[in-house]
């Protein structure tokens, strides 16, 4: 398996972020098409470890509001396989993930 470049440290994340997030008249108006049943996440890229940005979310530092409140844990077999890359495809990826689970009736909010 070839290596990946130590420059490629940029990872997508997904937070599942409690049910009471749908009280939210916001978040509902961003997902008209959510399915019942299906979860809500939060979707986001970051240069640290997934592991230690949701941790800085819980803390308040450069915090999402929603993660902050709602956000209950990493959901890493939604993203682990996209880890680690370049910037770029991080930006690139965290928008086509969020787009491919709103298409999967998820209920999403991207950073």
């Amino acid at each position: 398996m070839a290596r990946r470049s130590s420059r490629h440290h940029h990872h997508v994340y997904v937070v599942e972020l409690d049910e009471a997030i749908w009280n939210l008249a916001r978040f509902r108006r961003a997902n008209p098409d959510y399915q019942l049943g299906k979860p809500f996440v939060y979707v986001g890229m970051t240069g640290l470890d997934p592991d230690l940005r949701f941790d800085r979310h819980k803390a308040g530092i450069q915090a999402n509001r929603y993660v902050q409140l709602y956000g209950l844990r990493l959901l890493p077999q939604l993203y682990e396989v996209y880890n680690p890359m370049p910037y770029h495809g991080a930006c690139e990826m965290e928008v086509e993930l969020g787009i491919a689970l709103r298409e999967q009736g998820f209920g999403v909010w991207q950073g």
